[in-house]
């Protein structure tokens, strides 16, 4: 079951215009959210970054879309999915059909998609970095356009190497983030991300994290610039979006990792994941 503008319909009869935005020139971006229990988790953030990718983009935000809105049509929408226990919802908004790369207007269309979440997180975890292409840094990479070319190559890499996932790097060789979300790394007493700056997704579950440890006196944490010898070098690392929340990772190369702490910094997610929805 899809919503589209607010109507509810079969997948089969969605119809997608040929002159589709978001499929012509991906011009759209999306939310990835979790239903726990008929609850959207963080939907606040999410909406706040919704609205903020929409200005930035300069989408015309509709006048009815409003917190409380937004909200009700994507219960509505997973109720009628019956997957309301713990799923996965995609919010996707792109502006009107028509014209090349100059849009003919600024109004926007959307869908809500639902679909189960069936394994969250695993025991072992390997990546490696990425570097046939580079996710370039910027503001515009902070957004979650659909664009995810990237991501996908590395998606496919990880796939034919038989790793869980790819670490993303910049023009500059810088660690931006995974293919599916941010990453931390814990060295002595001291975790990093990769600042904003760097062009990763200003993940929610990212800022999250980031208050959850900034509450922890015995930690400091860093938005900052990360190579990725850090990597290797570092105690720990996990990944995070959405979905899975925290991801500890278990191996790098030839390097493994502890998942003391990010296994500590799920259980403090999974708290706040209750009294957030």
């Amino acid at each position: 079951m899809v919503n589209y503008n607010g109507k509810l319909l079969a997948a089969e009869n969605l119809n997608i215009s040929l002159e589709n935005r978001g499929f012509k020139y991906g011009d759209s971006i999306f939310e990835t959210i979790k239903i726990q229990h008929n609850k959207i988790v963080f939907w606040e953030d999410h909406y706040f970054r919704l609205m903020s990718s929409m200005r930035m983009l300069r989408m015309k935000i509709p006048l009815k879309f409003t917190l409380e809105f937004l909200e009700q049509e994507i219960i509505k929408t997973v109720n009628a999915s019956n997957l309301n226990n713990l799923s996965r919802v995609r919010l996707n908004v792109y502006r009107k059909d028509c014209g090349y790369y100059t849009p003919h207007t600024n109004d926007i269309d959307y869908t809500i998609e639902v679909s189960e979440i069936a394994s969250i997180k695993k025991d072992k975890y390997n990546i490696d970095v990425f570097k046939d292409f580079y996710n370039f840094s910027g503001l515009l990479s902070t957004v979650k356009t659909n664009n995810r070319m990237v991501n996908t190559l590395a998606s496919i890499y990880a796939k034919e190497n038989d790793l869980d996932n790819c670490v993303l790097v910049n023009e500059r060789k810088g660690v931006v983030e995974v293919t599916n979300g941010n990453i931390f790394i814990l060295k002595g007493d001291t975790i990093k991300t990769p600042s904003l700056e760097e062009g990763c997704i200003k993940g929610v579950v990212r800022k999250k994290v980031i208050e959850i440890i900034s509450k922890n006196k015995e930690y400091t944490i860093e938005e900052t610039s990360i190579s990725p010898f850090e990597i290797q070098k570092a105690d720990e690392v996990f990944i995070t979006n959405a979905i899975v929340g925290v991801q500890p990772v278990t191996n790098y190369k030839k390097k493994s990792f502890s998942i003391d702490f990010g296994n500590k910094i799920s259980q403090s997610l999974k708290i706040l994941e209750v009294t957030n929805s």
